[in-house]
């Protein structure tokens, strides 16, 4: 009997860490994200501005052909790096930072992360800020996590590096292996309104094979939306909400 007991109270200790360490991923439901965590679900006070930003970067192989059609258009962009693919390409990450646009951190590799490891989330994450502060050179303020799975040790890790947590209140499901422009645009539409943040992705390492092509091809589109409806298409850091500021230890 008392090892029956033992053995329960054991599981509904690792369940409460587990919901514990989860806790913060309701920021991805809907009535949570338009009213307790604003910011972090992406909602910005500029009533005018959307963030435009891309994940899983950067990319040889497409974020040029992404960098060559922001500048066509005139519009800058927050890019969330994965440290993995920074390291094969450092030449991109001091190239965005060139071309006017901002950096930010999307972690280590691309990978969920639904079991506590506060010492492993702190170590990876501070690698991920490190890469992207010396090989872009420049300070990230923001931070994403894969597959907008906020849960409490990336988040914590985040706010003791000094790094704001930002999800996504619109995206174009690029990933898929169906995408196309015009279906893109037509998801992120309905999302385009004054305050709102985009994701999008410039690589195809995390998705379906060439999905970036849809994305490219979906870019003027979203532009002659914004343009027409008077809105602002920018990076984060003209979204009006404020980086947080904190240790760097």
């Amino acid at each position: 009997m008392d090892r029956t007991r033992t053995a329960r109270r054991a599981a509904l200790t690792v369940a409460g860490a587990e919901l514990l360490h989860l806790a913060p991923a309701a920021v991805r439901l809907p009535p949570v994200r338009r009213t307790l965590a604003r910011r972090t679900a992406g909602y910005g006070d500029a009533p005018r501005h959307v963030a435009l930003t891309f994940d899983d970067g950067p990319d040889r192989r497409s974020t040029p052909y992404v960098l060559d059609a922001l500048d066509g258009l005139g519009v800058r962009a927050t890019f969330f790096l994965l440290g993995t693919m920074l390291e094969r390409a450092p030449e991109l990450g001091r190239e965005l930072v060139a071309r006017g646009h901002e950096v930010a951190v999307h972690g280590w590799c691309h990978r969920p992360q639904w079991y506590p490891a506060p010492a492993r989330d702190l170590r990876e994450l501070r690698r991920a800020t490190a890469a992207v502060t010396e090989l872009c050179a420049a300070r990230p303020s923001w931070y994403r996590p894969p597959y907008g799975v906020l849960a409490a040790g990336p988040a914590l890790a985040a706010r003791r590096l000094g790094l704001r947590t930002v999800l996504w209140t619109a995206w174009g499901r690029d990933w898929t292996d169906d995408a196309t422009g015009a279906s893109v645009y037509a998801t992120a539409r309905p999302g385009l309104s004054g305050g709102a943040t985009l994701l999008l992705h410039d690589s195809d390492c995390t998705s379906a094979p060439d999905s970036w092509r849809a994305t490219l091809a979906a870019l003027p589109l979203i532009a002659a939306h914004c343009r027409t409806h008077g809105l602002t298409l920018g990076p984060l850091r003209d979204h009006a909400v404020p980086p947080r500021t904190g240790r760097t230890g």
